[in-house]
């Protein structure tokens, strides 16, 4: 199935029209055609099956046949990451975050972080391909960066964990997680969390957690957490 995605697209409509921009994708590079079915979904979770009836690569134009909608997950996972120095590195994460199944994402600026200053639309550009790519109907929220001591002073609900390199008492993250909550996972920079901030997390009720054995980089590490989260609800 090939999936497209629209934010304006809803359950009260009987047809759509593409902008200028997709309708010219759909109708002269992807050769779509009047009675041609279009999937389309919102990233709210519905999924609408449509029928072209206006093929214009000005003004492309559907009607709504029918649709449905997923039911939303039964927990809420929100990774807070560092951003990595190379912006490659961290687009690999929000792809492969999101075909995992991924709800909420924040890039968090940290004592050790090389890169401070983030340009969020293209993260968000690769939040959707990745979307449709694997065909989830929920768009992962992407929020703007923001300093971590400002992050975990904010109320969150369900399990916190902070996910550090330096030797002192951690729990396992995959121990640690219960199914069918929500969590929120804080992944520092290539430098690591700093003390200061391991302890001001503490402080806020994260727990200090292990992803394993192994010294992991920044977007490895949040993938891992991403997966162990996702197995754990399986």
């Amino acid at each position: 199935m090939q999936l497209f995605y629209n934010p304006a697209i809803n359950d009260t409509l009987s047809s759509f029209v593409f902008d200028k921009e997709e309708s010219k994708h759909i109708i002269k590079v992807l050769r779509k055609k009047e009675g041609d079915i279009l999937n389309v979904t919102n990233g709210l979770g519905f999924l609408f099956t449509t029928e072209i009836t206006i093929a214009s690569d000005s003004k492309c134009t559907v009607k709504i046949v029918s649709f449905e909608k997923q039911n939303e997950p039964a927990f809420k996972l929100h990774l807070a990451v560092a951003p990595t120095k190379m912006n490659e590195r961290y687009e690999w994460f929000l792809e492969k975050a999101t075909e995992i199944g991924i709800q909420e994402i924040t890039p968090i600026i940290c004592d050790h972080s090389e890169r401070k200053i983030i340009k969020t639309d293209r993260f968000q550009k690769i939040i959707e391909s990745a979307m449709k790519q694997s065909l989830h109907f929920y768009l992962p929220k992407l929020n703007e960066a923001v300093a971590f001591k400002d992050f975990i002073k904010s109320k969150r609900a369900g399990q916190l964990f902070i996910a550090h390199c330096e030797e002192s008492d951690k729990k396992s993250l995959k121990k640690e997680l219960q199914i069918h909550t929500d969590v929120t996972i804080l992944i520092g920079p290539e430098g690591d969390f700093s003390v200061k901030e391991i302890q001001q997390a503490i402080e806020n009720n994260f727990i200090p957690v292990s992803l394993g054995e192994t010294r992991l980089r920044t977007e490895t590490a949040a993938i891992v957490a991403c997966h162990s989260v996702a197995f754990k609800n399986e």
